[in-house]
């Protein structure tokens, strides 16, 4: 199979911002008269957008929040986090790489991320990321968020390339469920989130270390598709 196009999750994917998060996570607790949490505690409740990643660290002192109360806390740490977007991220290994493999093989390229739109190109321009980049597909994109395949087949309408052709890249059991539903092939990176769960439970095509190892498995795969 050749792939004429590929999809990008970002956080866990392409960025560690875990240390951002943690730090307006954290911020946010303060503020509300909570003790800090550990990073790695925090890091099981990513994925899902920041309404739940919320919803979930209030959950742990207890009973669910009231709905006032988790939209306040909400806006707070939006509020941190906006101050800290990018600040304490960094690059994963081989993402530049990866993605110049992906572009020197004519792939169309999107990210699709939970993350919230006046978050996310800011956080790709900060590390020249964006320019890679045909399309980009937020949280508040669609009306749904992964792990529903909306965003993934709006990103297939943005960038006028089918599912069947496209390869999405992530981290998490979001990602590996959206794939799924959409119809593409999937491959899981072995160092984001993906809520405590090893990537190998991931129903994926494969893991591969690096997005540098991600584009020379698609080019494997697609002269496989072309031999004799």
């Amino acid at each position: 199979m050749i792939f004429t196009a590929v999809h990008f999750d970002l956080d866990g994917t392409l960025l560690d911002t875990l240390p951002d998060i943690a730090a307006a996570i954290n911020a946010m607790r303060h503020d509300l008269g909570l003790p800090a949490l550990a990073q790695d505690t925090i890091a099981v409740h990513v994925g899902k957008g920041s309404e739940t990643l919320v919803a979930r660290i209030l959950g742990l002192e207890g009973e669910p929040p009231e709905p006032a109360h988790h939209a306040r806390a909400l806006a707070c740490y939006l509020d941190h986090y906006a101050r800290l977007n990018g600040a304490a991220a960094r690059l994963y290994p081989g993402v530049i790489e990866g993605l110049q493999r992906f572009r020197d093989q004519g792939c169309a390229m999107a990210v699709v991320t939970n993350k919230l739109a006046r978050f996310t190109p800011p956080l790709l321009e900060r590390f020249d990321l964006l320019d890679y980049f045909d399309a980009v597909v937020c949280g508040d994109t669609c009306a749904r968020k992964k792990p529903d395949p909306a965003p993934l087949l709006h990103a297939c309408t943005l960038l006028k390339e089918p599912a069947e052709t496209t390869l999405f890249i992530g981290d998490s059991i979001n990602d590996a469920l959206a794939a799924q539903a959409a119809g593409m092939r999937m491959l899981a990176l072995p160092y984001g989130y993906n809520e405590g769960r090893p990537a190998h439970t991931l129903p994926a095509d494969a893991v591969v270390d690096t997005l540098a190892d991600a584009a020379a498995w698609a080019l494997d795969t697609a002269m496989q598709g072309n031999a004799p």
